[in-house]
């Protein structure tokens, strides 16, 4: 059995996808203020990854607030004739500390390649941004029993070798669960934690153990404790229940008795 790092602290990211404008910064400054009152003494550190056109305004409303922003994608190249595209260093001016990168969304509506998400984790890193890449089955894959082959390939195409357990977050998302309702049972979930810890401490040694895998698809404020609870989760990419600051919230209470 490979274990993670006890040392290792949680960290539960919200991806707001296509969601949200300026009013939107309410429920930004709820889940911060939280966090400076009765969930201080949480044992996880809170992200939420607006879209790219607010996380200046965000960071800039919340202060000291301890919300850290993330972008939701970013190019490979730090600037140039790209039209439409944000670099790494964009989004950290703007005051991001991390990006998502290959996001199953990203993948299947943009063809993203394993070599395109490790180029655009690459970016993140020379901009000093932390990496959070995603990986994670299709439902036919699961079916055919290949979810472990799938994850193993990804991770190995797109983890590139600047990665390590500072700038470097995994995140397994189930693709048939995102957004569906669905998820695994907590046995799932820990054979495919466990296997992505074995390669990232194949890869990279002892930074692979102390990297985080969150579990990301369908995670919500009634099944986050038993998913967070699991060996090898240490945390949650959450999605559609992260716009609200009440439902996120109940998620990062997951990490209240930890």
């Amino acid at each position: 059995m490979v274990s993670e790092r006890r040392e290792i602290r949680p960290l539960v990211a919200g991806n707001w996808k296509m969601n949200g404008l300026k009013a939107s910064a309410g429920e930004v400054l709820a889940v911060g203020d939280a966090l400076l009152g009765p969930l201080a003494s949480i044992s996880a550190e809170v992200m939420i990854a607006p879209p790219a056109t607010l996380i200046a305004g965000f960071a800039a409303a919340l202060g000291e607030r301890p919300v850290l922003l993330a972008g939701q994608d970013c190019h490979a190249k730090p600037s140039g004739a790209h039209t439409g595209d944000i670099s790494a260093e964009m989004l950290k001016d703007a005051g991001a500390t991390a990006v998502i990168v290959g996001h199953s969304e990203r993948r299947a509506d943009h063809g993203e390649s394993n070599e395109a998400v490790r180029l655009k984790a690459e970016a993140a890193h020379r901009a000093g941004l932390i990496a959070i890449v995603c990986v994670g089955e299709t439902k036919d894959e699961r079916v055919a029993g290949a979810t472990l082959g799938v994850v193993s390939e990804q991770l190995k195409g797109s983890l590139p070798k600047t990665s390590r357990a500072a700038n470097t977050v995994v995140a397994y998302e189930p693709v048939w669960a995102i957004g569906t309702g669905l998820t695994p049972t907590p046995e799932d979930v820990r054979i495919v934690h466990e296997a992505i810890r074995r390669d990232l401490v194949d890869s990279f040694g002892p930074e692979g153990a102390g990297m985080r895998i969150l579990y990301g698809g369908s995670v919500k404020p009634d099944n986050a404790a038993t998913l967070m609870s699991v060996e090898n989760v240490n945390g949650a990419l959450v999605g559609g229940a992260s716009l609200k600051a009440n439902d996120f919230l109940a998620i990062v209470r997951a990490y209240e008795s930890q």
